[in-house]
């Protein structure tokens, strides 16, 4: 199979290659000139060669060079200024360019099924472009989006590269017990939805490493990456239906520019680093501590298991186990390779690019590795009635690490720990009394993920306002798991040999989809009035398989690759799933002299995953704006550029529930029964298993002041999401615990969000341009009929978020027996579950970020503050009571209590007391260990510097310094605040030295 996609693969970029080598027949001018304003000349202008892709921009001296056909116009087009066009007949333009209000709102913003001038929109869609995807060292193009949109949070699960990432659009809409997948945004890259369910429902070997997380995305070359739009509205998901509740994020790939063929070369080399460790005990720290511990426990013999006590280890060693364990420096290399051309007609671009990441750990592999193939191609018929778009992405990612993420040993093993080897050199076990964290290291991981994604839309024009167009697509994503145990990892008094001890593991899980999708497009224009219609299907198929086998016991370890040389094969999971999607959808578009815009979307959606009664959903939207800058009130208004009200309303669906949920499903028992494997009943039928529905409600009003120097939006949102899929509870008698079905609950997403943009220098030589966005929402439950006499009862509050957690109250510490003390609501003096009455709200009021992109002349600055204000878990959430010796403890645990210090932050030290450690484990429970994890983050800085060598036949040579993660202000008591899996390594802090070069 493998054989099969490489074949595949170098096949297509044979064909697009020979077919990029005719498209030269038309004679070519080599135009060059400058483009001037009332203030001199303009930096940054683009020059199109109409009804082309070919561009290019002016330089710090307003000067411009391209290639064009004889004949062809040129539009020249720059924000502010009124666009204009120049045939070419000469090989030298002077252009200048009055200033307009409207160049500003003529960008065109993709929605999916169609395109829309800003000015027009009247949907939330937020974007970014190759310019600020570019601009940061990342391996997933989500890193490159965190505070950058406004409404989109993005949080990285891990900082081990080829991990995954949260991403919350508006809040979480679903309460999420259903599937893990209930509250993801849905991805499409050049028209095809691709699905990471494949990979987030592996085999369970990601666990410990990456949360059970992994990107699909990881796929995705960020430099192939044109421009991603993230749809947020109803106006703008409607006609996606069931699948844009939580959010559309649309990828576009980059695509070839008519001209000269064109090649390009980055490379850059890139150093990470833990950006800071937790302030852990000193050796002098901890021995006072234990000392303390033994004395409050009256204890003057020492046990067997106190080595640091009883001359086992010697207690005055010192070791900083973050640093040894976590301090390396994870070193990554990039390569891409590019070329791109075509003419009028026929363009291509084709990408190749190879990445390795290496990861922090002592001894940890090769760490994460991509390569990838790119190729679009571009093709229209001369009377330009024919047009088609062909996109293929084809990368194959692996992962080679240590099986577990050695952070969380970095932070628990004891400061006076024995070291790591023998004086021999070998593994160091001190006498059977210490397990080395480097053993784990013998247990390997490695994963590999393969991903083809195919595309072509075709298009024509069947009457001059009636066009036609289908779009078809596939995907295959193949992700493997390889983990080998030898039975070296274990300490050597278990007495374990490769026969009895030595474990290899093995999964695959596959996942095939197929999607068509024809379209009808009309429009027409009747004086002061336009209309647009579209009309299309769209019909999907995905099927996905899922299996793992254990080997277990080897004659030797040199076969433990080969489970069929093991003495004990265990089939632990076989699993297949299909499932077909159907819709028809609609889209009508009014508009009245160019300033009062009226859009209305339907859609009918059909889903395989729901029960017999309703496999049909309907969902709709209407969207409204009015441009009032072209009323007359505003035209005398100099210092108004533009100004538009717009707002919506409509619903969509979920059904990000997981396959076969309504149905009675029997799983297969790997337990023999008379030698025979059987069968068991695992879920119960429910026809009237329904669709999640989301009513999103906006309003909002955008505006440019002073010849757009300053550019702001502003809008509020209500998003409502009912009719929740949960499980309800059974009597035992039935034999099943529960049957999930649909509850009249409700969730509702509101706030505010702004985003401006000024234009502060815009000078010969000098410009200065800062972007900032800020989001304010707020989530809580405001229905759930039945909640008092649920098993939820303890988990949701109407009014609250539903981002809770049950906890006891903590009162601090009591002075007498320098125990920890809650509040007993009950009043039996026993702190049990009917004392867990605070309910602790883990939430986010606001989050953002600064950017602001300088120049001058040849060199360019651009840096990016992101900022998040929010609550969450915090170190106390894993921590262990004072005065044992199977942790570290953080230094300010120095604060603790004795005779002395009743007024403590921690419990007295204890060897070996029962109620200490109940009043620590009843801590890690209560509202204590949530506080707050605002941080403002330096997020992003890229220092580059570009110039020309016409001499040597290079169009541009750009050197840069770019930096991630560089420096954190924050008051969170733990490793990095960003991260909700504590223990787990966080975000790295990086720096990447690279080039790019054009000829």
């Amino acid at each position: 199979m493998k054989n099969k996609n490489n074949t595949s693969c170098i096949s297509l970029l044979w064909l697009f290659f020979c077919l990029s080598t005719s498209l030269y027949a038309q004679e070519i001018i080599s135009v060059q000139g400058r483009v001037d304003g009332a203030e001199g000349p303009l930096i940054g202008v683009t020059v199109l060669i109409k009804g082309t892709q070919s561009a290019t921009v002016t330089d710090s001296k307003g000067a411009f060079k391209i290639k064009a056909p004889k004949g062809a116009s040129l539009l020249f087009e720059f924000m502010g200024y009124t666009s204009q066009e120049r045939e070419v007949k000469v090989n030298v333009m002077i252009v200048k360019l009055n200033q307009n209000t409207e160049s500003l709102k003529e960008i065109t913003i993709n929605t999916g099924y169609y395109n829309v001038k800003e000015r027009e929109r009247t949907g939330s869609i937020a974007k970014i472009t190759a310019k600020d995807i570019e601009l940061s060292p990342v391996v997933n193009p989500l890193q490159a989006l965190q505070g950058r949109m406004a409404g989109v949070h993005i949080t990285q699960n891990t900082g081990i590269a080829g991990g995954g990432f949260e991403i919350e659009i508006r809040g979480k809409n679903s309460l999420g017990l259903s599937s893990t997948d209930a509250n993801k945004p849905m991805y499409v890259i050049d028209g095809v939805p691709i699905s990471d369910i494949s990979v987030m429902n592996s085999s369970g070997f990601t666990t410990s490493l990456f949360n059970s997380r992994i990107s699909i995305l990881n796929g995705i070359n960020p430099k192939d990456i044109e421009s991603i739009e993230i749809l947020k509205d109803a106006d703008a998901t409607a006609i996606y239906g069931s699948r844009g509740a939580n959010g559309v994020v649309l990828i576009t790939t980059k695509k070839g520019q008519a001209g000269k063929t064109r090649f390009t070369i980055n490379s850059s080399t890139s150093f990470s680093k833990v950006g800071k460790f937790m302030d852990m005990m000193n050796t002098e720290q901890f021995n006072q501590m234990r000392d303390e511990a033994f004395a409050n426990d009256g204890i003057t013999v020492f046990p067997t298991n106190a080595y640091d006590m009883n001359g086992m280890w010697d207690r005055n060693r010192y070791t900083d186990w973050q640093k040894e364990l976590i301090g390396g420096t994870a070193i990554s290399k990039d390569i891409a390779l590019g070329v791109s051309g075509g003419n009028d007609f026929t363009r291509f671009n084709i990408n190749l690019a190879h990445g390795e990441n290496g990861t922090v750990f002592p001894q940890s592999g090769k760490g994460f590795v991509r390569n990838s193939a790119s190729i679009n191609l571009n093709h229209r018929s001369k009377d330009d009635k024919w047009n088609i778009n062909v996109m293929a992405n084809y990368s194959v990612s692996t992962n080679d690490l240590p099986s577990a993420d050695l952070t969380r040993q970095s932070l628990l093993l004891p400061p006076n720990a024995p070291a790591l080897y023998e004086a021999n050199g070998k593994l160091n076990w001190q006498n059977n009394t210490f397990f080395n964290p480097l053993a784990p290291l013998g247990k390997t991981y490695d994963n590999e993920t393969r991903m083809l994604v195919l595309n072509t839309q075709i298009g024509y024009k069947i009457l001059p306002s009636t066009s036609m167009k289908l779009n078809a697509g596939v995907t295959t994503n193949s992700f493997e798991e390889n983990v080998l145990e030898p039975h070296t990892i274990f300490i050597p008094s278990r007495n374990l040999t490769s026969n009895s001890g030595s474990v290899s593991q093995k999964a695959n899980n596959n996942l095939d989809s197929f999607i068509i999708e024809p379209q009808l497009h009309w429009e027409k224009k009747l004086g002061d009035h336009s209309l647009k219609a579209l009309v299309g299907g769209t019909f999907q198929s995905n099927s996905s398989d899922m299996f793992k086998i254990t080997g277990r016991g080897f004659s030797s370890n040199a076969f433990i690759r080969n489970i069929g040389l093991a003495l004990i094969k265990e089939v632990n999971q076989i699993g297949n799933s299909e499932y077909k999607y159907a819709a028809l959808f609609t889209r009508l578009n009014y508009s009245f002299k160019d300033k009062y815009i009226v859009n209305l979307t339907g859609r009918r959606d059909g889903s395989s995953r729901f029960g017999d009664n309703n496999k049909f959903g309907n969902f709709g939207a209407v969207g409204a704006a009015w441009i009032f800058s072209e009323e007359s009130f505003a035209k005398d208004l100099q210092w108004l550029s533009f100004g538009k009200l717009r707002g919506s309303y409509g619903t969509t669906g979920s059904d990000a529930i997981g396959d076969y949920m309504y149905l009675d499903t029997y799983t297969a028992n790997t337990v023999l029964y008379n030698g025979l494997p059987g069968l068991y009943p695992s879920r119960l039928f429910n026809p009237n298993y329904s669709w999640e529905k989301t009513t999103k409600l906006e309003a909002a009003i955008e505006f440019s002041l002073f010849k757009d120097r300053i550019n702001a939006s502003l809008a509020w949102y209500q998003n409502r999401s009912s009719n929740q899929l949960l499980a309800i509870n059974l009597p035992e008698i039935t034999g099943f615990p529960s049957i999930s079905d649909n509850f009249g609950a409700t969730v509702q997403n509101r706030g505010w969000e702004l985003t401006l943009n000024t234009v502060n220098v815009q000078k010969e030589n000098w410009n200065w341009i800062t972007n900032f966005n800020i989001s304010l929402p707020e989530n809580k439950l405001i229905a759930f009929p039945g909640l008092e006499d649920s098993t939820y009862k303890n988990r949701y509050v109407i009014g609250k978020t539903i981002n809770l957690v049950p906890s006891y109250n903590y009162e601090g510490i009591d002075p007498v027996t320098g125990l920890y003390k809650f509040t007993d609501y009950d009043n039996n003096n026993i702190i049990n579950t009917q004392d867990k009455k605070v309910f602790v709200e883990r939430e986010m009021k606001f989050h953002g970020g600064l950017q602001n992109t300088l120049s001058y002349k040849n060199f360019s600055l651009d840096f990016l503050f992101q900022f998040v204000k929010q609550t969450n878990y915090n170190y106390d959430n894993i921590a262990t009571r004072p005065g044992t010796l199977v942790t570290n403890y953080p230094s300010r645990v120095v604060d603790r209590w004795t005779p002395s210090n009743l007024d403590a932050e921690y419990i007295k030290a204890n060897a070996s007391n029962n109620a200490a450690s109940t009043s620590n484990t009843l801590m890690k429970q209560s509202n204590r260990v949530i506080s707050d994890a605002s941080f403002i983050r330096l997020k992003n800085l890229s220092l580059g510097y570009q110039l020309a060598l016409p001499k040597l036949g290079i169009e541009a040579v750009n050197l840069y310094v770019q930096g991630q993660n560089l420096w954190t202000l924050t008051n969170y008591y733990g490793i990095d605040p960003e991260f909700i899996f504590i223990g787990n390594l966080p975000p790295l802090r990086t720096i990447a030295f690279g080039m790019q070069l054009t000829f």
